[in-house]
Parts: structure tokens; C-alpha cells; sequence
């Protein structure tokens, strides 16, 4: 850590910490999003738990919360809210009577596909500031980023 002070000296610092400029590019994301999500009155967790639900219809909420990197105590909000909009439908699992399944309702659906064109675009619109190559070259740069972070190395 440097023995300077002050913004300038922050900057400086931040600039060199490749977290800081992964995490700046995951806020622009976020934010991004969320200004869009608005208009369906979805936060980007609820928009995130309904495009999971749209592929993996009954999932609990311990398999949501893995899926969307939340904690469950997170997803157990998320899904209380969605429920009280009636955008999903909670049930008791055939297999296991206290973990409770998960549903998107008719409405649920319908404003999932909204909601996602709106997220899709803001996708393409972030891919399309980088040429097929740079895309590929990105992609495996942040899988990288991400194996060594979490990779078996660091246990």
C-alpha cells in the first residue's frame, strides 16, 4: 500500500488493482440495469431469479440462490417480494414437504420476456463495444480472473 494521501493518491492505488476496475465495470452493469428494470418495477435480483426460474421451472430457493450468487437469506426476500406480486407461485416439493418449489405465474412469465429484452439489449450493447475476438479474448480473461480466485489452488 502507498504512503501518499489523498484522491489523487487513491486514484493512483485503484487504477493499479485490476479488482477495482472489475468491480467499476459489474457496477456500470448493474446500474445500467436497473434503471431499465424500473419500468417493470423488477429489481435485478427479481429479474435475475425470474430468468432462472424461466429455465428451471421448480426450482427451491437454496437452488435460486446458487444460481443467481446471492445468499439464501437474499433469495428468501427476493422470492417474498416476486411472490407478493404474484409473479410466482411457491409450493411444497413431492419430494421433500419443507423445501418449497418455485413457479413463475402466467404473469410472471410474460413480464419475464419483457423484462429480458430490455436486459438483452443492454447485453448487446455492451458486447457490441467489442469485435468477435475481443469478446472470446475477454470472456477467457475473466474465466481466468475467475479460476484464480476460486480455482482448487486456493483452498
Amino acid at each position: 500500500m502507498s504512503t501518499r494521501s489523498g484522491i489523487a493518491a487513491l486514484d493512483a492505488e485503484n487504477a493499479s488493482r485490476l479488482g477495482h476496475v472489475i468491480k467499476l465495470a459489474e457496477q456500470a452493469l448493474t446500474s445500467v440495469k436497473a434503471n431499465a428494470l424500473r419500468e417493470f418495477e423488477l429489481t435485478v435480483p427479481q429479474y435475475s431469479a425470474m430468468v432462472a426460474l424461466s429455465f428451471v421451472p421448480g426450482a427451491s430457493g437454496a437452488q435460486l440462490a446458487r444460481i443467481c450468487a446471492v445468499t439464501p437469506q437474499t433469495m428468501a426476500t427476493v422470492l417474498a417480494n416476486l411472490e407478493t406480486k404474484g409473479l410466482i407461485q411457491r409450493s411444497p416439493s413431492s419430494v421433500h414437504q419443507k423445501v418449497l418449489v418455485t413457479r413463475l405465474t402466467r404473469s410472471g412469465q410474460a413480464l419475464v420476456r419483457k423484462a429480458d429484452a430490455k436486459a438483452k439489449a443492454i447485453e448487446d450493447r455492451l458486447a457490441e463495444a467489442f469485435d468477435p475476438a475481443e469478446r472470446d479474448h475477454l470472456t477467457a480473461l475473466l474465466e481466468r480472473a475467475i479460476d484464480a480466485l476460486t480455482g482448487a489452488n486456493n483452498a
